[in-house]
């Protein structure tokens, strides 16, 4: 195993944000006069904001769409911005993976609104070489696209990447790059993980770096 390059999906894995999520999602949908459904909230991670309103309140208009993306992203930052969620560990692991001389980048299908929120509140911004987000790609997450930009902003070739994720979608993004798969059961259990492609399975950011997985 030769990475030189680990790249983190931000929600469920650097964040536990479930929670502020399907809060977030429920506001918005209130303000359009529409429901959310949890099983199908659940179904949507790892998924850009337009597949999951598709998947979550059907066929809607473009502005409609818009709209309700912009809301539950409102409403999102600031429930996190109240308290940020940061995954036990993570500064831990990001900083052992700097001393090991491997460079780290964050792929995410998250607007960069709150990819920055995230660095700055979560004083994480100077342990990341590379961002690549939902608005720089084309496709979203099941599509390389995103994990395929980190790796080249962080100069890296994508054989010799890592990244670590929650949700199938994104695991599947991963193998689709040629990079090496690595699952946390945050959001997701084993068994859906490993069917998507995760090569290694583990409980969460902190057992990964107790595990010494890098080392």
């Amino acid at each position: 195993m030769n990475i030189t390059g680990v790249i983190f999906d931000m929600d469920g894995v650097m964040v536990l944000s479930e929670n502020a999520h399907w809060q977030s999602w429920q506001v918005a949908g209130k303000q359009h006069g529409l429901q959310a459904d949890y099983a199908k909230f659940l179904s949507c991670f790892g998924r850009t904001n337009p597949d999951c309103i598709g998947v979550m309140f059907g066929e809607l208009s473009s502005d409609e769409s818009n709209a309700i993306a912009d809301d539950k992203e409102s409403a999102y930052r600031d429930i996190v911005r109240a308290q940020v969620p940061l995954a036990p560990g993570l500064h831990d692991l990001l900083r052992a993976l700097r001393a090991r001389g491997i460079r780290t980048a964050i792929g995410s299908s998250a607007p960069p609104e709150n990819i920055n929120l995230i660095l700055d509140a979560g004083k994480l911004r100077d342990l990341f070489d590379a961002v690549a987000d939902g608005s720089q790609v084309k496709r979203g997450k099941p599509a390389p696209d995103v994990f395929l930009l980190a790796a080249e902003k962080m100069g890296i070739p994508a054989k010799n990447c890592a990244v670590i994720e929650d949700a199938p979608a994104g695991i599947a993004a991963a193998v689709a790059a040629g990079m090496l798969a690595i699952g946390v059961t945050t959001t997701n259990p084993p068994e859906k993980l490993r069917a998507a492609g995760a090569q290694h399975l583990f409980k969460d950011i902190a057992d990964l770096y107790s595990s010494g997985f890098f080392e």
